[in-house]
């Protein structure tokens, strides 16, 4: 019997507290350890003010199918935030826009499944005004919503919501109408 190692497996940039870079390590392997690594979150909104959200795909490793911001995930390696995520952005959504980057903040959250998130996440914002063509190996579906009605859904269904976007939208004033 042959075990085959992943070379082409992800590595996410591990960072300091200053998100200074330290290293890099396999994605799962950051995740198994929860060490603090470099991530982005981009929030989409059109010209009636909404917030495109995702539902994540029901095959991701943790948080299927809970709704979250338009898109996230790892900066590569000599990739800029911006560059990152209008990547991801193209490779979730099927589609690329100007985006701005308006913060960053660290988090920790532990799963169900014994991988944690550690991220020093950076906050970017975009706008696009048409429907997406979503991927469905990332995404199981999509709506816009208004904000308030995401306030209001939020802290009346905490439990559909993925963990970094429920710390993102209580700091939302502060986070990402600067």
């Amino acid at each position: 019997m042959f075990l085959f190692y992943n070379m082409a497996e992800e590595q996410v940039i591990l960072v300091n507290e200053n998100d200074e870079k330290v290293g890099l390590m396999p994605k799962m392997e950051a995740h198994e350890k929860a060490v603090l690594h470099r991530a982005f979150s981009v929030f989409i909104f059109n010209n009636k003010d909404e917030l495109l959200l995702q539902q994540r795909a029901a095959s991701k490793y943790h948080s299927p199918l809970l709704w979250t911001n338009t898109c996230c995930s790892h900066q590569r390696d000599g990739e800029s935030n911006i560059e990152a995520g209008k990547r991801r952005l193209e490779e979730e959504m099927g589609f690329v826009c100007d985006l701005k980057e308006v913060t960053w903040f660290i988090y920790k959250a532990p799963f169900d499944n014994g991988l944690t998130e550690h991220e020093l996440d950076h906050i970017m914002v975009g706008y696009y005004n048409q429907n997406p063509v979503i991927n469905p190996e990332e995404v199981a579906n999509f709506k816009w919503m208004h904000m308030q009605d995401v306030r209001k859904d939020i802290a009346k269904n905490p439990q559909n919501y993925t963990a970094w976007f429920k710390i993102i939208f209580a700091n939302y004033d502060s986070f990402m109408r600067k």
